[in-house]
């Protein structure tokens, strides 16, 4: 499942990075890196973008760049 999938308040696993040059250094560089716990927090009201909370901060990006970011469900939000 992708980023964008997620829905408000469950958490998932980060399982890979996406997307090439500076569009993945940077998504890495802002800590969402593999076997990172992620969550989504809020989705603004025309969808784009979303908040996301990574490494204990709140994050906004673009569903763009979220596309690129594979999750898969922690066992908690199952």
């Amino acid at each position: 499942m992708l980023l964008n999938e997620l829905k408000i308040g469950k958490q998932a696993k980060v399982t890979a990075v996406n997307g090439k040059g500076i569009l993945r250094r940077r998504l890495l560089d802002l800590g969402i890196t593999p076997r990172t716990k992620i969550s989504v927090t809020k989705i603004a009201p025309m969808g784009d973008p979303i908040e996301i909370t990574v490494r204990g901060y709140e994050l906004t990006i673009r569903i763009e760049d979220a596309q690129n970011i594979e999750v898969e469900l922690a066992e908690d939000s199952l």
